[in-house]
């Protein structure tokens, strides 16, 4: 059995530095198995490769449309049977909300030693297990699974970062900073230009427990994480059956004064108030009538639009590797 399977995206942003120092390490260490991948399509037989192996975790090295990916194939694929193995990713994409979620934090290769060495002993003690979110149209085919969906304002903003930010080079930090000014900004005084995100998107959002919102949101968030965006705990709803944490946040003045002063204070997402919605789901459908609303999952853009809606449903247990026992 091997103590670690290392799955690696040499085209990811992160690893473009790094890979060599990665692939140093795992040379020098026989209990790693290391496979790289760089298309999509080639997940599959990564994951059907490193099943023979048996490893104790599987860790993904890669920037948000490759954990995406291997999450999506690892669930669906069925490479393990019915025990997979724990699951735990570098924090190596542009937000790292999953790695951080599991307690991540600093350097990657120094992430990935502690990883090894927790393999090497008490292994169950950091074993903690997450539903995953599943995307589908409604049709027949494979959901796609991740665990964070931003929608409204919040992809548009997440967007604005990808496309207009990045690009110019800048540490992530202060990129994330920028368009969070930006998106305030937008928000704040209702501002329409080519260099500032769209922050509102008319939306009808189904529960299927308590009934549906309609009208136009600044904020739409599900996840299955336990930390939010800002770092506040993900708490949302009074149900316990629910998996998917569901808030949003209307766009008016009442939504966005409770929003700001609720992040200021770091409780965003952990109660509700005027114009902010919390709900606690395991299936959650998202209706676009007026003009085609995009979403992110993971990194991954999706719409919505007349006629074809986006389901959200909970999928079974996944473990997890969580870095603090």
């Amino acid at each position: 059995m091997t103590l670690v399977a290392l799955i690696s995206n040499p085209r990811s942003t992160g690893n473009k530095a790094m890979l060599p120092a990665v692939r140093d390490y795992c040379a020098r260490n026989p209990d790693i198995f290391h496979y790289e991948v760089e298309e999509v399509h080639q997940i599959a037989d990564a994951l059907r490769a490193i099943a023979l192996v048996k490893p104790r975790v599987l860790v993904i090295n890669g920037g948000d449309g490759t954990v995406q990916a291997t999450l999506t194939e690892l669930y669906h694929g069925g490479h393990f049977g019915k025990s997979p193995p724990p699951v735990a990713v570098l924090p190596n994409g542009k937000t790292n909300l999953i790695a951080l979620d599991l307690g991540a934090r600093g350097k990657p290769l120094a992430t990935l030693d502690r990883i090894v060495e927790i393999a090497r002993n008490d292994l169950e003690s950091h074993i903690v297990v997450r539903q995953l979110i599943a995307l589908s149209d409604g049709e027949h085919g494979r959901p796609v699974l991740g665990m964070f969906m931003g929608g409204a304002g919040l992809a548009e903003i997440i967007l604005y970062c990808r496309q207009k930010i990045y690009p110019l080079g800048l540490p992530n930090s202060i990129s994330h900073f920028i368009a969070a000014i930006a998106g305030l900004f937008t928000m704040l005084f209702g501002l329409t230009a080519k260099f500032l995100p769209i922050t509102r998107s008319a939306l009808r959002i189904s529960y299927f427990r308590k009934g549906e919102l309609n009208g136009s949101f600044l904020v739409v968030m599900v996840t299955t994480l336990e930390k939010l965006l800002l770092g506040s705990r993900a708490e949302s709803g009074s149900s316990p059956s629910g998996h998917l944490k569901f808030i949003a946040v209307e766009h008016n003045r009442a939504g966005l004064t409770t929003m700001l002063i609720d992040t200021l204070m770091g409780r965003f997402g952990t109660r509700r108030g005027r114009g902010v919605h919390l709900a606690r789901e395991d299936m959650i459908r998202i209706d676009s009538d007026r003009t085609r609303s995009r979403v992110i999952l993971d990194g991954e853009i999706f719409e919505a639009s007349a006629g074809k809606p986006i389901i959200l449903r909970s999928t079974e247990p996944v473990p997890f590797l969580r870095l603090a026992a």
